[in-house]
């Protein structure tokens, strides 16, 4: 077969040293793959990590944990209950990564070093892979040498790419790895297929496939990216490319009876709620869907700031939820060359598809792996997010490093039939240490919640979700310290995000929830019972919100009985709580108080001894005893005196 050299027709040779072989190239591409992830080793649990390994009940039993895995959607065993599998439009069903992190948590435990340890070893071991199925098809296309050097370069630069951070320095980001690692075998397998005709090359091909399904739904699109791969580097017709796929469909098909079974069929409607439906704006007090102009525009933009980040990876941040990305239109600018870019990159490599050549095989390949995640067929919950880019970046460090080749063998060569590979290495050097150097730096972000978060709020300012994230982590480290000054601090600057979440997503009842909290722990109560209820006024249900506000009530009670000696205050509080929980120990407790205190002896009796039922313990005993004793029943009195004095002996 003829090599798919440049028109110019000049490079026939490229003379590699010695220790540029196979081998030695995939062993620097391992070890490079781990050094650049290897400070995040040390790193705790973050992000959505909470979601599939240390809060889902599934994960943390361990092997007893996976048929739950297998039978339920991937939230279940977080939310512990039924009813959440459409919070995110479609649901999800990827239990494969979590079949794998039931088992490093039967090994590992609850310690995120052997996590993370597994997923710097699996992405190391996915560039190899990438670079073998490289130079499988680049020798095809070019000399050997050159096949080999491109493909490194390629891999390289897909090792080095800071895009991938959030794949990899996240654990939970493992589901994208395998999709990606999955396919790349499945690829691997059918190629192997296509040239020995060996059926456990096609069987291999299928079991691996469906395990990448498993992993995560976006590995369905190399049904097209292989028929394409056959198609460019094999010379085969559509007809015969396509073929080779058709028993991939078998492991597609059941894949969809599995999810089916687990979540129900279709990919469902996006809800109208912001933090799961981006493509949302305010009508009054009520969230409505964007036209189909703004919708578009907004997505069109998001796929234009895609091409910026392969090609310019700063800023990163893990969250793009609203208003990061704001709700656009057509007469943007930026909308409208990301619309004229894309639409070049679709017409120019159809067009040029049949010539076989390398370029429009990048492109295609890099369309074709985003489509599922571009929000243009499928909503995805979010407008966008850097781990989409992880299996649509191999297109582009194709195309990159063929760029790179194509300096050399054009402008920088030794003689006029032989490329500067050392040129060529150098730039790839500097473009994958610059890389690099952003990735290594990248990673250390990612070491924690709080370090996380309070990071990129700066980059992702006008994000809701990410100010209440913030706002969550504040709280929560002012729970830990012991400093009031410092406590104090962490609450009001808590209160400072949340109240810009709010200012974004008026109706976003966790930043209420979140605020009622904070200033339920700053003793302000009357403003905690006021976001708790503008809490459960968005969201009528909702547990948590009940839950705080019982707590907030009767906590302010004893609050303006005790400190403030406002006994009429804290008398409506208490009936209050009372009204929610009648069977909370510390209600009664209180309301029998606080109905002593005033002179109703009845009363303080009816609770005393509710509370005595409810606990039966020294302090209820004592308490009952002495409201006895006040209500002048020295019978009752001395009898329930002794019960105390029984039980503190029993103590």
């Amino acid at each position: 077969m003829a090599k798919n050299l440049p028109k110019n027709n000049k490079i026939t040779s490229l003379d590699l040293p010695k220790w540029m072989d196979v081998q030695n190239l995939r062993i620097v591409l391992f070890v490079f793959g781990f050094i650049l992830y290897a400070n995040t080793l040390t790193h705790d649990f973050t992000q959505d990590d909470a979601i599939v390994i240390y809060d889902n009940m599934y994960t943390t039993q361990g092997i007893k944990g996976i048929p739950g895995i297998l039978e339920f959607d991937t939230f279940h065993g977080f939310f512990k209950e039924a009813g959440k599998t459409n919070l995110v439009a479609g649901g999800r069903y990827r239990p494969f990564s979590l079949v794998v992190f039931a088992l490093l948590f039967e090994i590992f435990g609850n310690n995120p070093f052997g996590f993370h340890l597994f997923t710097v070893l699996l992405f190391s071991l996915t560039c190899v892979v990438l670079f073998n199925i490289l130079h499988r098809l680049f020798s095809k296309k070019f000399t050997s040498q050159i096949g080999l050097l491109i493909a490194f370069l390629s891999s390289m630069l897909f090792a080095a790419h800071p895009i991938h951070t959030e794949a990899v320095a996240n654990i939970k980001g493992v589901d994208e790895i395998f999709a990606l690692l999955g396919s790349l075998l499945t690829l691997g397998f059918i190629l192997k297929y296509q040239e020995n005709n060996k059926i456990l090359y096609l069987l291999s091909a299928c079991f691996i496939f469906f395990l990448a399904l498993l992993s995560k739904e976006n590995t369905v699109t190399f049904l097209g990216i292989i028929p394409l791969t056959i198609f460019v580097f094999y010379d085969k017709s559509i007809g015969s490319s396509v073929s080779k796929i058709l028993p991939l469909l078998v492991s597609t098909l059941l894949f969809f009876v599995l999810r089916t079974k687990a979540i129900g069929w279709g990919f469902g409607n996006a809800p109208l709620e912001l933090m799961n439906n981006p493509y949302l704006k305010l009508s009054g007090s009520q969230y409505v869907p964007f036209t189909i102009g703004e919708k578009l525009a907004t997505i069109f933009f998001t796929l234009g700031y895609y091409i910026k980040l392969l090609v310019l990876p700063h800023p990163l941040t893990h969250d793009y939820y609203p208003r990061h990305i704001e709700m656009m239109n057509f007469g943007d600018i930026s909308v409208l060359l990301s619309v004229i870019l894309y639409l070049f990159l679709l017409v120019y490599s159809l067009k040029t598809l049949h010539t076989r050549r390398l370029v429009p095989f990048t492109i295609l390949f890099y369309l074709m792996s985003l489509s599922i995640v571009s929000n243009l067929f499928f909503p995805i919950g979010t407008n966008m997010s850097e781990r989409f880019l992880f299996m649509p970046s191999v297109g582009f460090c194709m195309l990159l490093g063929y760029g790179l080749y194509w300096l050399g063998s054009n402008y920088f060569k030794n003689t006029s039939k032989s490329i500067n590979y050392k040129f060529t290495l150098l730039l790839t050097a500097t473009v994958c240490s610059l890389y690099g150097i952003k990735t290594f730096t990248r990673n250390a972000v990612w070491k924690d919640n709080y370090t996380l978060f309070t990071t990129d709020v700066k980059t992702s300012a006008n994000s809701a979700k990410l100010q209440n994230s913030v706002g969550g982590e504040l709280i929560a480290k002012a729970g830990k310290t012991e400093d009031k000054n410092e406590k104090t601090r962490l609450l009001n600057e808590a209160i400072e995000h949340l109240n810009k979440a709010i200012s974004i997503h008026p109706n976003y009842h966790n930043a209420f929830l979140l605020l009622g909290n904070a200033n339920f722990l700053l003793e302000k109560y009357d403003e905690a019972i006021k976001q708790y209820n503008h809490c459960l006024e968005v969201n009528p249900g909702y547990k948590d919100a009940i839950k705080n506000l019982h707590l907030a009530y009767r906590e302010a009670g004893k609050y303006y009985g005790e400190k403030k000696g406002d006994l009429k205050t804290s008398l409506i509080y208490l009936n209050k709580a009372y009204e929610m929980n009648p069977d909370d120990y510390d209600t009664n407790r209180l309301l029998g108080v606080a109905n002593g205190v005033g002179g109703q002896t009845q009363k303080a009796l009816e609770y005393f001894n509710k509370a005595v039922k409810i606990n039966p313990s020294e302090e209820a005993f004592k308490n009952l005893s002495l409201a006895y004793y006040n209500a002048g029943d020295k019978v009752n009195g001395d009898k329930y005196a002794a019960m105390a004095a029984s039980n503190q002996k029993t103590k």
